[in-house]
C-alpha cells in the first residue's frame, strides 16, 4: 500500500545553467532524471505526475502542462491546482535526486495540524521545491501570479508555512551545472557499489 496520495515532479525549468534539459539527462540505470524521480516517488505515492510546458518524456507518465506562458514554479503550482481536484500535493524538483523516502516521511509527518505549506529547511535555507502544498493556497497563488510575483519564497511568507529542519544540505543538492550532474552520477554509482 502507498503511504501518500499525490506527488508532482517539477520538470519544466529552462536548465540554462546546465546547457541542456536536465530533466532528460540520463541518471543511473534510467534514461532520464525524470524517470528516476518518477520511479522513486511511485513507490510512496498513489498518483505521481510530471509538471512541464509539454510532454517531452520518453516513458509513460501523466503530465500536467503549464497553463501559462511564464517559466516559474509558481506557474507550475497554479497549473497543478487548476488541473487536479486534490487537497494536497507533495512537490519535488526533478534536479534533487537525493531527496529520499526518509526526507519525504519527515515532511509528511508534519501534516497533523492545518497548514498551507510544509517545506524542508536545510542549513542553506528553505527548500520550496521539496514539500507539501495544500489547496488552501490557490487564491493567494493566483493573486501572486496576477501581481507578477513568481517567487515561491514570497508566497511562503504570506501563508501558514511549517518548516521542517534538516541538519544536512546533501539530500537537497540541486543539479544546476554540468559538474554537479557529473558528481551526482558518481555519488549514485558509489551508493550502489
Amino acid at each position: 500500500m502507498k503511504l501518500y496520495k499525490n506527488a508532482v515532479i517539477f520538470a519544466g525549468g529552462k536548465s540554462s545553467r546546465m546547457g541542456k534539459d536536465k530533466a532528460l539527462l540520463p541518471f543511473g540505470a534510467y534514461k532520464s532524471l525524470s524517470h528516476f524521480q518518477f520511479d522513486k516517488l511511485q513507490k510512496l505515492f498513489t498518483h505521481v505526475y510530471l509538471s512541464a510546458k509539454n510532454d517531452k518524456f520518453d516513458f509513460e507518465a501523466p503530465v500536467i502542462k503549464d497553463k501559462y506562458s511564464e517559466d516559474s514554479p509558481l506557474v507550475g503550482l497554479l497549473s497543478i491546482f487548476e488541473s487536479l481536484e486534490v487537497e494536497e500535493v507533495f512537490i519535488l524538483s526533478v534536479d534533487a535526486p537525493f531527496v529520499d523516502a526518509s526526507v519525504i516521511a519527515k515532511l509528511m509527518a508534519e501534516r497533523t495540524e492545518p497548514y498551507d505549506a510544509i517545506v524542508a529547511k536545510s542549513p542553506s535555507g528553505l527548500q520550496p521545491l521539496c514539500g507539501a502544498y495544500n489547496r488552501s493556497i490557490l487564491p493567494l497563488v493566483r493573486e501572486q501570479y496576477e501581481k507578477g510575483d513568481h517567487k515561491l519564497m514570497n508566497l511562503l511568507s504570506l501563508v501558514h508555512t511549517i518548516t521542517v529542519d534538516f541538519e544536512d544540505d546533501t539530500p537537497f543538492t540541486n543539479l544546476n551545472h554540468p559538474e554537479e550532474y557529473e558528481e551526482a552520477c558518481l555519488t549514485l554509482a558509489d551508493k550502489k557499489a
